[in-house]
């Protein structure tokens, strides 16, 4: 048995610290401020202690107040999102599969259909974001290469699934204005250009920096000429090909792989030790 007062109780007190006021407090819950000042009275009195003192006509959070009001609030907000995923769940089953945006769009999507003939029960759901973004769609598995910024149980917990490898490209014909080379860089993985010039080892200056959002943006900015991106080499594998970038310092092999990242918690289900099985084979065959 639990030794709590009753939740409609909680939910009341939460509302009303939070609001600062019983009657904002009674009009967000629909409740009349009676309902909710018998509510509080209750949970006082299983408390023993006041959790409110009074100021002029309102009421203030006390130390006691505080204490309750820091916990409550903590159990609601990790109760609502909790109860956001049930509902995901129960109404879309499917696997979520959070990446980025660039991913999705030029490897993982084209590919799927070996996956869906591979495992043709499989549901996935896919969120395409960015790479700041990313940890905030409480997926089942995220795809990312940088796990830097993540704490260490999350990359320990992380699933290496192939190499990466980057390298700087642009377009055949790019001639910097009066010689002065223009770096096109990610917003939120900026320690990618350093990571390169550390293993290259020639030095490549430039004069002036673009950045973007989505690497997508950044490999369309080299193809347009605008300067050098820096990219992994899966996703400018068809510009390559068809001559619409170059190459011309090649690629080199970073430390961090391309890693799946299971959500915390959770164990994967079948349908998602099945997709990480296929990207494992899926990015090593891509790997030169």
């Amino acid at each position: 048995m639990r030794h709590l007062p009753s939740l409609s109780a909680l939910r009341a007190f939460e509302a009303v610290a939070r609001n600062g006021s019983v009657t904002r407090a009674a009009a967000e819950l629909h409740r009349t401020h009676g309902a909710l000042s018998r509510q509080l009275r209750l949970l006082q009195e299983h408390v023993g202690a006041p959790l409110f003192d009074k100021v002029g006509t309102g009421l203030q959070l006390n130390d006691a107040g505080h204490a309750l009001y820091d916990l409550a609030r903590r159990a609601f907000d990790e109760l609502e999102s909790g109860y956001a995923r049930v509902l995901r769940q129960a109404r879309d089953p499917g696997l979520h599969v959070s990446c980025s945006a660039t991913f999705a769009m030029r490897w993982l999507v084209p590919k799927l259909e070996r996956f869906y003939r591979a495992c043709p029960e499989a549901r996935l759901r896919l969120s395409m974001t960015s790479a700041r973004q990313m940890r905030g769609e409480d997926a089942d598995i995220l795809i990312a290469w940088d796990l830097s910024a993540y704490p260490a149980a999350d990359r320990e917990r992380a699933i290496r699934l192939s190499g990466t490898a980057f390298g700087p490209v642009q377009a055949p014909g790019y001639k910097p204005a009066r010689g002065q080379r223009v770096r096109i860089a990610h917003d939120y993985t900026g320690r990618a250009w350093e990571q390169w010039q550390a293993r290259d080892r020639r030095p490549m200056s430039f004069a002036r920096e673009l950045a973007f959002p989505h690497t997508h943006l950044c490999i369309e900015a080299a193809v347009a000429g605008l300067g050098v991106a820096l990219v992994e080499r899966r996703l400018v594998r068809r510009e390559l090909e068809e001559g619409a970038l170059v190459a011309p310092r090649g690629f080199v092999a970073f430390d961090e792989g391309m890693m799946a990242l299971p959500a915390a918690g959770r164990p994967l289900s079948r349908e998602g030790l099945a997709l990480v099985d296929w990207l494992r084979a899926a990015l090593e065959a891509t790997e030169e």
